[in-house]
C-alpha cells in the first residue's frame, strides 16, 4: 500500500493521474518504497501535463534511465568501500603519473576496497588496470571524438555508458568513501571541486580527498597556493577549507590517507539539530573531555557526549551496534567536520592504538 502522505504535493497533476500511479505501483507487486516509486511515476505524468519541449522530455528520460542502470551496476558491491580516482584521459602510460595512479589503486584494492573510474583512456585506465577486473567499476561517458571506455573495464563487465556529464558524475561521487585527483584538465577539474564544494557545504558526507602528483610535480601544489594567497585573503573560502585535502606525490600516503579516515569514524547522521557520530570504538571519559576543549567552539550549546542509540536511529535500525557521540553542532560549521573526525580518528582508544594527527 502506498501511503500517499508521503508523496509531494504536485497540484498540476489530476487525481485520476495520481490514482494511476499508485494503481501501477501496486500492481506490479512494489512493496519497498512504494511512496517513491509512485512519486516518480507521478513526476512522469506532471512532465506530460506540463507540455514541456521533446528535448526536456529526453533529457528527463535519458537520465532517469542511466541513473537506473548505473544503480543496478553498483548494487551488488554496497557492502564494499570504495574510492573514485579521477585524471587525464591523456595521460600516457609511460609517464610517473599513470604508474602512480595504477599503484595506489592497486595498493588499495588489496585493502579490500573497490575502484570506481570514469572508464576511459589515460588515468582512469591507469586506475582499472592496477586495481584489476574485478575490483573496479567503470562510468564512462559518450563523446563523439574520444576513444572508447578502457578494455580494462569494459572486459570485467562492471561498466556502465552515460551521456550526461551530470548523472555520470553523480555516480562518481554518490557511492565512494574516498576521492584521489590525479592531474587533468577541464573535466578532473570540475570533477575535483565539485567534490570540494559537495563536503564545503555539508551536502555530502565527510570523506578524505588526495590531490596525487610525481615526484617533484607542481600541479597540485600551484593550486594550493592559489587558495592560501588569492581564495582565502579575498574571503570567498575559509582558511581551513583546503586542509581537507591532502597534497601529496607519496602512493601509500595517499592510500593511508584514504584507508585511514576510517580508522574509528564510521558514518553519521542528523537528528533535528543535533549531530550523531558513530565509531568503532568507544572513547573515555577523558578523551571526551578533550574534544569538547579542541571543538566546543563549534557547538551551538552543551558539549560532546556519549550516547545510545537515538530513538530514530533504533528505530531504522541504523548502526545501533556502534558507539556514538551526540553534540548539538553548529551547522553553519559543517565545512570543518574534517577536523573533528580525524581528531577521534587520532584517539588512544581507536582501533590500532595510537596515530599521529595530520
Amino acid at each position: 500500500m502506498v501511503d500517499r502522505s508521503l508523496i509531494s504535493d504536485q497540484a498540476s497533476i489530476p487525481d485520476q493521474a495520481a490514482e494511476t500511479a499508485t494503481r501501477l505501483v501496486t500492481e506490479a507487486g512494489i512493496t519497498a518504497n512504494a511512496d517513491l516509486v509512485a512519486r516518480i511515476l507521478e513526476t512522469g505524468l506532471g512532465l506530460g501535463t506540463d507540455a514541456p519541449t521533446r528535448l526536456d522530455l529526453k533529457i528527463a528520460s535519458a537520465a532517469l534511465t542511466e541513473m537506473r542502470a548505473a544503480f543496478r551496476l553498483f548494487a551488488p558491491y554496497q557492502g564494499v568501500p570504495k574510492v573514485t580516482i579521477f585524471g587525464s584521459a591523456r595521460t600516457r602510460p609511460d609517464t610517473l603519473l599513470y604508474r602512480a595512479a595504477a599503484d595506489t589503486a592497486t595498493t588499495l584494492s588489496r585493502r579490500g576496497w573497490m575502484v570506481v573510474t570514469g572508464a576511459g583512456p589515460g588515468i582512469m585506465q591507469a586506475a582499472a588496470e592496477g586495481a584489476g577486473r574485478e575490483r573496479s567499476l567503470g562510468v564512462s561517458i559518450r563523446l563523439p571524438f574520444e576513444e572508447s571506455p578502457s578494455a580494462a573495464t569494459v572486459e570485467s563487465g562492471n561498466h556502465v555508458a552515460m551521456k550526461y556529464f551530470f548523472t555520470r558524475k553523480l555516480m562518481l561521487v554518490k557511492e565512494s568513501r574516498g576521492f584521489v585527483f590525479v592531474p587533468g584538465g577541464f573535466g578532473t577539474l570540475d570533477e575535483m571541486f565539485e567534490v570540494l564544494t559537495l563536503q564545503q557545504t555539508g551536502k555530502a558526507e565527510p570523506a578524505p580527498i588526495v590531490l596525487l602528483d610525481s615526484p617533484d610535480g607542481t600541479f597540485w601544489a600551484g593550486l594550493r597556493r592559489f587558495a592560501r594567497e588569492a581564495m582565502i585573503p579575498a574571503g570567498v573560502i575559509s582558511a581551513d577549507d583546503f586542509d581537507r585535502v591532502l597534497v601529496t606525490d607519496s602512493v601509500p600516503a595517499a592510500a593511508d590517507e584514504i584507508t585511514g579516515f576510517w580508522r574509528n569514524y564510521d558514518s553519521l547522521r542528523w537528528v533535528g539539530r543535533r549531530l550523531v557520530l558513530r565509531l568503532r570504538a568507544e572513547p573515555t571519559p577523558a578523551e571526551v573531555d578533550d574534544l569538547n576543549d579542541r571543538f566546543g567552539h563549534l557547538l551551538t550549546k552543551g558539549r560532546i557526549v556519549r550516547s545510545a542509540p537515538l530513538a530514530q536511529e533504533a528505530g531504522d535500525n541504523d548502526r545501533v551496534d556502534l558507539p556514538r557521540l551526540l553534540m548539538t553542532y553548529d551547522p553553519r560549521q559543517v565545512g570543518s567536520l574534517h577536523r573533528l573526525i580525524r581528531a577521534v580518528n587520532t584517539l588512544p582508544s581507536s582501533p590500532g592504538g595510537p596515530a599521529t594527527s595530520e
